[in-house]
């Protein structure tokens, strides 16, 4: 009787601790308010705190509606998957447009100056590298739409970054990539219906980057419309009349070739 009795506490007593355990290795996220010049920004930074070793860290750049709950909910993505994600603000805090005509003007205010868009860019990454969990070595940065063209121009620009990625990004540029000035590894994925990204461009993308030996995989969805990773796309769509839509397929194969791609650039 007394040793069921002590095996029976000590088992109850395993359990509360693998309880207790699994509470405290969660998700966690922070709001991080951040200045660059004169102008504040605000961020938000999401780890798990299971994975105890330092991990890669991700820079996650918003749409052209500016820093919102979708950019929030792929740095949580990320988190889960064992990196620490830092979905950075390109505007200026509390700027997030509800209408196209207001995501338009503030897109063109973010990137009137490239040297602005980069400097941006890389107050962000410094305040990503500097996070506890984060190996500051191991950095990528992905991007949505307005995001998408950010990340790729910052490799354009040479920053030291070990791969980006575009999701139905703007793919010309008014920067060239060079050869032997690219650190990234690239990769793209885009919508082969998306009338914002016409197959002009795409086969503009593929020449530069040839041209400048850049280690690019570019894919490209038949059929597929602009945001097709967003949700609410079709509801935007359909308010706006605009030509975007959320493709579950596109979403979910785009996704899980940006895990097997931060997989191998990540282990070198």
């Amino acid at each position: 009787m007394m040793t069921t009795l002590k095996a029976t506490t000590a088992a109850a007593t395993l359990s509360l601790t693998l309880a207790s355990t699994q509470a405290l290795a969660e998700m966690q996220t922070k709001t991080v308010e951040y200045k660059v010049g004169e102008t504040t920004f605000t961020g938000y930074m999401a780890w798990d705190d299971e994975f105890e070793e330092k991990r890669p860290g991700v820079l996650v750049v918003h749409e052209w509606w500016g820093h919102n709950e979708f950019a929030r909910g792929q740095a949580e993505r990320l988190a889960a998957s064992g990196y620490t994600a830092f979905a950075l603000d390109m505007y200026g805090s509390g700027k997030q447009a509800d209408h196209p005509d207001t995501a338009q003007k503030f897109m063109q205010e973010a990137t009137k100056d490239m040297d602005q868009v980069k400097a941006r860019f890389m107050k962000a990454m410094e305040i990503l590298q500097n996070h506890e969990s984060v190996d500051a070595s191991r950095i990528a940065a992905q991007g949505y739409c307005f995001g998408g063209a950010v990340v790729l121009n910052m490799a354009r620009m040479g920053v030291d970054l070990d791969g980006v990625v575009s999701y139905h990004g703007a793919l010309g540029s008014p920067i060239t990539a060079e050869a032997g000035t690219v650190k990234a590894r690239v990769q793209v994925y885009t919508g082969g219906a998306d009338k914002m990204v016409p197959s002009e461009q795409v086969a503009g993308l593929v020449k530069e980057m040839q041209d400048a030996e850049v280690d690019l995989t570019l894919v490209s969805f038949p059929g597929v419309l602009h945001s097709f990773t967003n949700p609410g796309a079709d509801k935007v769509a359909e308010e706006f009349g605009m030509p975007i839509g959320y493709d579950e397929e596109a979403a979910n194969r785009s996704w899980e070739g940006t895990m097997r791609f931060y997989e191998a650039i990540f282990a070198q």
